[in-house]
This record gives C-alpha cells, structure tokens and sequence, in this order.
C-alpha cells in the first residue's frame, strides 16, 4: 500500500483532527508542513491536475481576508498556482494524498472509504 501524505500547517484545529484520526487507526503516513517544509509549483500542479482550484482555495481564512481586493478579484486557473506557493496558508487544509487520490478538508466519511479502498 502506498504511504499517505498529509500536507498542512502544524497548528492548524482540522489539520491536528486529521491526525488524530489517522493515528488512532494506525495508519501510516507522513506529515508535511507547509512552513517548514515548503511547497513546490510542481506539486501544486499536481493537485491541480485532480481538483478544482476552487476546492483547494481556502477564501474563509484570515490570509485570504487580508489579500488586497485586487489580488482577490483577480484570482483564477493562471495565477493560483504562483500565489499557492507564495501564500501557502491560503490552501483549505489538510491535503491529503493516497496513491493517485487526493482529499481536500478533513471528513471521517471520506478518510474512512479511502483507507478502505486502498487495504
């Protein structure tokens, strides 16, 4: 079976929910943050390649409310990639990955059938 990757921010109330979950069922995965360990274009467009940048915009955060307006407004499929990387906190966490599929948000439900699929 392939190794889960949780990607997020340590400190993060979801993110840490998410871990408990996975831990409590023994599942194996690793933990990459985004602030320590840094995000990389490729695997933004990776993601991308399998959600809507629409899905993994976090727009109820506080670093999208203290974007400019402009930044904001001109937002779309060209310029989330770069502000991604740049602002990764701006990512709905936690982002998780498990061989080709990849969950954005935490919820029990889909965790559970995902880990079901791929024992």
């Amino acid at each position: 079976m392939n190794t889960a990757t949780l990607y997020g921010i340590k400190n993060c109330d979801t993110v840490k929910k998410a871990r408990r979950w996975l831990e409590s069922r023994n599942i194996d995965y690793r933990f990459h943050d985004f602030r320590a360990d840094g995000l990389e274009v490729g695997l933004v467009d990776q993601w991308l390649a399998q959600t809507s940048w629409e899905t993994l915009l976090n727009k109820r955060g506080t670093t999208w409310r203290k974007l400019p307006v402009h930044t904001q407004d001109s937002v779309n499929g060209t310029t989330i990639v770069s502000l991604l990387v740049e602002q990764p906190t701006l990512i709905k966490r936690p982002v998780l990955t498990l061989g080709d599929t990849i969950l954005v948000g935490f919820n029990d439900t889909k965790y559970s059938a995902l880990f079901k699929e791929h024992q």
